[in-house]
């Protein structure tokens, strides 16, 4: 994959794969998630997303949902622990409207009182869909339950109490503290000259001053597995397993990102899908998933179940955890599960918005983008052994914690 880089003055950095498509897609992620809150202002950092699309100093709501829509192309956003993303999929053509709005709502959002307080119900209206959906809401409580009191374990929603607090001091704050040019980058994949696109980005996101002093990003602070479980009215049982992990920057990332794939990834030949779903049609859905972070990683391993089936359930995992701890995969199995990965990386590859995000995120973190082929090279150079380590760390049945909805 070949790209093109460049930094502005004020230290927002450019990435960019120019390809052939009639479509182009642009992001600008943001180093600001709800780790970067204070401990007064959980949910903020999402709803400054939402926020941004509310008014600027020259558009109301609806001429910034329009902008894009009037030309056949989208906006959207999402915030995460520790980003936030504003991604944008239009003609070739309409590249500078992209920027100028990006720009617009990230640098020029007013946040209109009346809008801040429609927000607000909508947002608790989404913090209800969530409890009302015990397969997201157990997510939520798990990382709570591992990260208890620290910024990592805050749900991103926030609660319906902090937001109706919130004023536009608050709003201000926090963007004033966190939307800083050193810890942006603009993504882009599209058919356009590259110096173009410089000189576009130049225009509306370089008048904007770089940051005079640092953001203090709090670190995470330690780990004790737990066990719990927590009475819900539901028909089923739903369980999260998991242990802290290796960070973004670790050597064994790509290793656990296999382990991981390898005991309930999206295949559907995982090892606990084949054996819990169709050999002892205990489960209908279960599926591990691995999130490293900038200090530290997460993995769990969630499934819902009969309560009466629960124990039982439970009894097997402890059985497939033990087995990937002690047995090393043999050669065809191993081989196996590397193509397997490999292959997921190549399809997912192939959704250009989707790999524009990816190398923005990419490259705001690590300062560089692994191609394809550097990826697969790494899954190559992984041993049986190296797996087994791994396995034997992150499944040690000493530090798992479990969270159970019964």
């Amino acid at each position: 994959m070949q790209y093109y880089t460049h930094q502005l003055s004020n230290g927002l950095r450019i990435i960019h794969a120019p390809n052939s498509s009639e479509v182009a897609h642009c992001g600008l992620i943001i180093n600001a998630g709800s780790r970067d809150e204070q401990s007064h202002e959980q949910g903020i950092a999402h709803f400054v997303e939402h926020l941004i699309f509310k008014g600027t100093r020259k558009r109301r709501a609806f001429h910034i949902l329009s902008r894009m829509d009037d030309v056949g192309g989208e906006i959207n956003a999402y915030t995460s622990k520790e980003e936030t993303c504003i991604h944008t999929s239009f003609l070739n053509k309409d590249y500078e409207r992209s920027l100028e709005l990006l720009s617009d709502i990230t640098f020029n959002s007013v946040f209109p009182g009346q809008e801040m307080t429609r927000e607000k119900d909508v947002i608790i209206d989404e913090i209800n869909f969530y409890k009302d959906n015990p397969g997201e809401a157990i997510y939520d409580d798990f990382e709570e339950l591992v990260f208890q009191d620290q910024p990592l374990g805050r749900n991103i929603l926030g609660t319906p109490e902090l937001l109706n607090r919130y004023n536009r001091r608050d709003i201000e704050h926090f963007v004033q503290r966190n939307y800083l040019p050193g810890e942006m980058v603009i993504s882009s994949i599209g058919n356009i000259d590259f110096e173009k696109l410089v000189r576009l980005v130049e225009k509306h996101f370089g008048p904007v001053p770089p940051a005079t002093s640092p953001r203090p990003r709090i670190g995470y602070a330690g780990y004790t597995p737990q066990n719990k479980t927590l009475e819900r009215q539901t028909n089923q049982a739903h369980c999260i397993i998991g242990n802290v992990s290796y960070d973004l920057y670790h050597p064994s990332r790509i290793t656990m990102a296999l382990l991981e794939n390898l005991i309930a990834g999206p295949g559907l030949n995982s090892r606990l899908n084949m054996l819990l779903r169709e050999k002892l049609g205990y489960v209908y859905n279960i599926e591990s998933s691995y999130t490293p972070f900038s200090d530290i990683g997460l993995f769990t391993l969630y499934f819902g179940t009969d309560k009466t089936r629960l124990k039982k359930t439970l009894e097997q995992i402890t059985k497939e955890f033990e087995r990937l701890r002690t047995t090393p995969l043999g050669k065809m199995q191993l081989r196996k599960a590397k193509r397997q990965l490999f292959g997921q990386l190549a399809i997912s590859s192939e959704n250009p918005s989707m790999r524009m995000i990816a190398n923005g995120k990419s490259y705001l973190m690590l300062n560089k983008v692994d191609s394809l082929q550097e990826v697969g090279q790494k899954i190559e150079q992984i041993t049986a052994e190296e797996l087994q380590d791994t396995a034997r760390e992150v499944l040690d049945p000493n530090q798992l914690t479990t969270l159970v909805y019964e």
